[in-house]
């Protein structure tokens, strides 16, 4: 095998697929990418078994040929070069020759043919979604699944598509969030579980181009996404998600419409006043046309009131902060509206079309906290 392709198209490429090299395996070649070279085209690939990420890139092919190099080094290597052309060739031995300018490394390769290929794609099922869209959604989502392997189902997040609409839901036992767009065809039903990790990865591939399309394909253990010139095939996370509409109630005591800015940024002081790994809940008191935020813990305190417009019985409940910001950082709109039915019940932050719901459970505090 023999190409040359730019510096820039190279460390792209490489930067893609590396989202798919495990950092831990019993299996050598999954710590490799894959080059391709055939029919003028040139693909990198890697996959985990369970994340797999193929890409192409601009460049020439000189020799057709299949090599797989360790991705931890050639990532290393090709960040270094100077800017320039890189040259890769390798020989019948799989020893490898990367040459920029007058930078020049040998490595040894591996067969490529040991390499696990992604699995074939099904595309007789698919819908449609803006790249914009596709991105705003993860990144308004992803922040509630859990990291607790021990349920997987709550590592993922639930895609659930009815006709021409798209509910993404994410959740950890102590939150929920729920974002909902409209598709541009009516794609009937479908309801699949898609690792955190797989869109976490996407999200950072993904330009965000209003005017760019990714196309999701639903098979019987895999999702795959495709856009631009890559391809991300996803092992799915078997078992039935959580019933969310049990947990969101239409039934509220007290409704709070909020400045969000004013709001976040009274949050976002007032965890100045606890210190790393220190659980201090921000006590929110609600009285009249005024909210009260109250925070005291061993470095000092801070208490801070905002105005509001209150329907419904004065409250005082607590939250864990960070809850609160993610979920306000989230949402674009200038004021939003809280829903509280009591102290110990969720509160629902939610916008009046049902675009967005973040649902955050209450905590423990006296009232000297």
């Amino acid at each position: 095998m023999k190409i040359t392709c730019s510096k820039s198209d190279l460390v792209n490429g490489v930067s893609i697929v590396s989202k798919a090299v495990p950092s831990k395996t019993t299996m050598d070649i999954l710590q490799c990418i894959l080059i391709i070279a055939t029919n003028g085209i040139i693909k990198l690939a890697a996959n985990d078994t369970e994340l797999g990420i193929e890409t192409q890139i601009n460049g020439t092919i000189e020799d057709n040929g299949i090599i797989a190099l360790d991705a931890k080094l050639f990532n290393d290597i090709v960040r270094r070069l100077p800017n320039g052309d890189i040259t890769i060739a390798t020989d019948s031995a799989y020893q490898t020759q990367i040459t920029c300018m007058k930078a020049k490394f040998n490595l040894q390769g591996r067969s490529g043919e040991d390499f696990p290929y992604l699995p074939e794609v099904d595309r007789s099922d698919s819908i449609a979604i803006s790249e914009f869209s596709l991105k705003e959604i993860i990144l308004q989502t992803i922040f509630s699944i859990s990291d607790n392997e021990n349920n997987k189902i709550m590592t993922g997040e639930l895609f659930e598509i009815t006709g021409d609409k798209l509910r993404v839901v994410s959740l950890d036992g102590h939150r929920v969030s729920i974002r909902k767009i409209e598709l541009r065809a009516d794609y009937g039903s479908k309801k699949v579980i898609v690792p955190g990790k797989t869109l976490s990865d996407i999200s950072k591939i993904l330009t965000g181009d209003v005017e760019k399309e990714v196309s999701l394909f639903f098979m019987q253990n895999h999702i795959a996404f495709e856009f631009d010139d890559t391809l991300v095939v996803s092992r799915i996370i078997e078992g039935e998600y959580f019933n969310v509409d049990q947990m969101l109630s239409d039934s509220y005591e007290t409704k709070v419409v909020v400045n969000k800015k004013e709001f976040l940024d009274s949050i976002d002081r007032a965890t100045l006043m606890i210190k790393e790994g220190d659980k201090k809940p921000v006590v929110i008191s609600i009285n009249d046309d005024v909210i009260n935020l109250k925070i005291r813990s061993v470095i000092g305190s801070m208490d801070e009131d905002i105005d509001i417009q209150k329907t419904g019985e004065d409250l005082m409940i607590g939250f864990n902060p960070k809850f609160i910001i993610d979920a306000l950082r989230a949402i674009s709109d200038e004021t939003i509206t809280i829903y509280l039915e009591n102290s110990r019940a969720p509160g629902i932050i939610r916008d009046e079309e049902g675009k967005y719901v973040y649902l955050v459970l209450p905590v423990n505090f006296n009232s000297m906290a």
